[in-house]
């Protein structure tokens, strides 16, 4: 349910502006309202004259306490308490001491203030003070929670796309050791032309990784992109022991998820299921569409899982647990992953996703 105008922040951005127009309003409000009920009663312009004249010093008289609580807040609490409260007795004191002439004036062929004119005002006078009073600290303890609640939003996105950037960065280096270490090998082999075709496809790979904020999501074809040179460099490693398979659904090109997030799980199925095997294996990437959801499934046909053993990470700790965090802080619990055996043999992880075409944070380079 949307919030009043008058009580949205972008009433109060400006708070000299919002202080001004609702002073204006709240004590037009106050003489609308004294002036019906005057000319109700005794409908004579003797008695309208002294309601505006009443409104006019009501409204200097805030003016001025609206100056000394700005003061008084920078007191200690009980301290800046006993102020407000001895500053509203003596504005109510002066409000009905100047209230109780300015009626004897207009009314009387003899104007003067005595106590019984006073007290006769004096109820009416601390309550549209007091009212006024509160809903002046009432507006500002408004406006400061918003402050904060504001501080404590932007310090939890700062804070969320840290960890999303840390989760993204765990990811290279481990890329990047065993690459460079096949390069090596490469060069100690004096292979130099499939040396340089292999730093000539990483340099590609880290110029599109550089160029993407790690906290940024990407479209499903993006990432199917990155993954293909991504293989590109592996297939140097492994020849026709590692073999690729995509089948991507058109209409889940466009969706969108955080970048480099199907990297580690190909990376992962190299490692488990075409490194031990002599004939390697196929890696199949798959993506479809089912209703608001995008099913994304990466499947190889390795050994699967060992009796009593897992594939629970990388070699160097980075890899599913990984991506499940991410997972978690880009969609929070809208989502589904599930690593596991492959019914056919082989290992499987399965990804569902909302369908999503926008970037929520920031757009990818």
């Amino acid at each position: 349910m949307a919030r009043p105008a008058i009580l949205s922040r972008p009433f109060f951005e400006e708070k000299s502006r919002a202080f001004w127009l609702l002073q204006a309003a709240g004590w037009s409000g106050y003489l609308i309202l004294r002036t019906v009920s005057g000319i109700s009663n005794n409908p004579r312009l003797e008695n309208v004259i002294p309601i505006i004249i009443e409104s006019i010093i009501g409204y200097c008289l805030t003016l001025l306490l609206s100056t000394l609580y700005g003061q008084y807040r920078r007191l200690p609490r009980i301290t800046g308490i006993v102020a407000v409260l001895l500053t509203l007795i003596a504005a109510t004191i002066i409000y009905a001491v100047l209230d109780a002439f300015n009626f004897s004036f207009v009314s009387s062929g003899e104007p003067g203030v005595t106590l019984t004119r006073v007290l006769g005002t004096v109820f009416l006078n601390f309550t549209v003070l007091a009212g006024w009073t509160a809903l002046y600290f009432g507006i500002n303890w408004y406006l400061i929670v918003e402050r904060q609640i504001d501080q404590m939003q932007a310090l939890e996105t700062q804070a969320s796309s840290a960890q999303l950037a840390m989760l993204r960065y765990q990811l290279n280096p481990h890329f990047l050791f065993n690459t460079l270490n096949s390069i090596s090998t490469l060069v100690l082999l004096k292979q130099t032309e499939r040396a340089n075709a292999m730093l000539s496809r990483l340099s590609s790979f880290l110029r599109y990784t550089l160029a993407n904020e790690p906290t940024a999501h990407v479209t499903l074809a993006q990432e199917v992109d990155t993954l293909k040179l991504y293989l590109e460099i592996e297939k140097m490693r492994f020849d026709e022991r590692l073999r690729t398979r995509f089948d991507i659904d058109v209409r889940v090109e466009r969706a969108r998820l955080p970048s480099l997030l199907l990297q580690p799980l190909v990376e992962n199925a190299i490692k488990y299921a075409v490194t031990p095997q002599e004939e390697g294996a196929e890696i199949a990437i798959s993506a479809r569409l089912a209703g608001d959801r995008v099913h994304i499934a990466v499947t190889d046909t390795g050994p699967g899982l060992m009796q009593g053993k897992s594939r629970p990470s990388l070699s160097t700790g980075v890899g599913l647990a990984n991506i499940r965090e991410r997972l978690a802080q880009s969609f929070g619990a809208d989502h589904r992953f599930e690593p596991g055996a492959n019914p056919d043999g082989g290992f499987r992880v399965e990804i569902e996703i909302p369908f999503q075409v926008e970037e929520p944070n920031r757009e990818a380079a």
